[in-house]
């Protein structure tokens, strides 16, 4: 029988890389996770925000980033604004303020677009994953590793894991296209 732990590697590591990317479209909503990506001039080098500071929603539309060194307050501050995430920001005595302001009906069809590009790109990948497992479960039964029965059987299988994570990649796109509509 065929080994597919390649293959489940494959479509976790596309699933994992598509949350992380949907985790970085800004809805109108305060996320945390819109600040992964910010990196702050600290201590000589850049480092991740969390490195620095707390993050913490502190109302729907806004995050409070508090630091743990006051000194850095101000780098926080132009680092969030250089990320250009369309968020304002402010700095104040506990901290750095990030507010969301309401989507517009054109950026929000702009983010629309992008979530299902996104997708594609993940079912690209799925694609690609499920070509590669493919041939090698044709190659595995050239060499009389693999019955026919096993190679059909292994196909099956291989379809199963395929379906799955795309549908799963559907209920996350899903879920980013309401929260984009709210």
């Amino acid at each position: 029988m065929y080994d597919f732990s390649t293959l489940k590697d494959a479509v976790a590591s596309v699933t994992e890389h598509f949350k992380s990317e949907l985790s970085t479209i800004r809805t109108g909503q305060a996320a945390p996770a819109i600040l992964d990506t910010v990196r702050v001039d600290a201590y000589g080098s850049k480092v991740p925000l969390n490195q620095v500071g707390s993050v913490t929603i502190e109302d729907a539309r806004t995050l409070r980033v508090a630091a743990w060194d006051q000194d850095q307050v101000r780098a926080i501050e132009v680092a969030v604004r250089d990320a250009e995430l369309g968020v304002s920001v402010s700095a104040d005595e506990k901290g750095v303020r990030v507010s969301f302001p309401e989507l517009t009906s054109e950026r929000r069809e702009q983010l629309l677009k992008l979530t299902r590009t996104k997708l594609e790109d993940a079912r690209t990948g799925i694609r690609q994953a499920r070509e590669h497992t493919w041939q090698a479960i044709q190659k595995q039964e050239k060499d009389k590793e693999l019955s026919e029965d096993e190679k059909f059987s292994a196909k099956d299988e291989m379809e199963k894991i395929v379906k799955d994570t795309n549908e799963q990649l559907e209920e996350l796109a899903k879920r980013k296209e309401q929260e984009l509509q709210q």
